[in-house]
Order: C-alpha cells, then structure tokens, then sequence
C-alpha cells in the first residue's frame, strides 16, 4: 500500500525578500483541507476583494519559506507576481481533482486504473 503524500517542496522563481533583505526561495506546501478551502470565504479582505483568497489560501497551506519562522498574509502579499503564480499553479496541480481508482473487470479479471474528474463531470 502506498503512502499518501502531504507536504511538496519548491523553490521560487524569484524568492521572497524579507524586510532585512534576506532573500528565501526554498518551501513547503501541504495538501489543502476543506478547511482551508473555506475559512478565507470568511475572511472580510476576501469578501472586499475576491483576488485576496489565493493571498489567505496559500499563507494557510504553504508551511516553510526559507527560514521564516512562519507565512502569514503579509508574506504572500509582498511575494513577487511570478512567484505567486508559481505557487497558485503548484496549489492547483497537487489539490487537483482528479481521483484514480483500481477497477477490475467482473468478466475477465483484468485490472485497470480509472480516472474520475472533478464533481459535475
């Protein structure tokens, strides 16, 4: 049986410039939880301004940066553009919908790997 993987290192295109000029480029990123999916609908910068989730859902799931002692929103928030996209990307690609299954035929015994898509497909 394999493991579930929860944690996925990265390394920024650019790297996040802390306010001593520390420069941090190395981190972490966890599996999302449908917790963090729905605490920033709660948050009022999201309700002011939609664009302001991807801030709140990363500082939730990225875990380390560099040697930070933690990711907040004001971290995100000062992460360069390309950077930030770079993180929405690797948040959508490891939380990705798709679900694999082993299936085997009823029939011939045959085993095969099934993909489902995300809900209403």
């Amino acid at each position: 049986m394999s493991e579930l993987k929860t944690e996925y290192e990265f390394t920024l295109p650019k790297g996040y410039v802390d306010a001593e000029g520390n420069l941090h480029k190395s981190g972490t990123m966890r599996l999302a939880t449908a917790k963090d999916e729905i605490v920033p609908l709660t948050d009022p910068r999201v309700a002011r301004n939609k664009a302001y989730m991807i801030v709140v859902l990363l500082s939730r799931v990225v875990t380390k940066l560099g040697t930070l002692g933690s990711v907040h929103t004001g971290v995100i928030e000062n992460l360069f553009a390309a950077d930030l996209r770079y993180l929405e990307e690797l948040y959508n690609r490891i939380n990705e919908d798709e679900v694999s299954v082993k299936i085997k035929c009823p029939e011939c015994g045959a085993e095969f790997e099934k993909e489902f898509g995300s809900l209403g497909e």
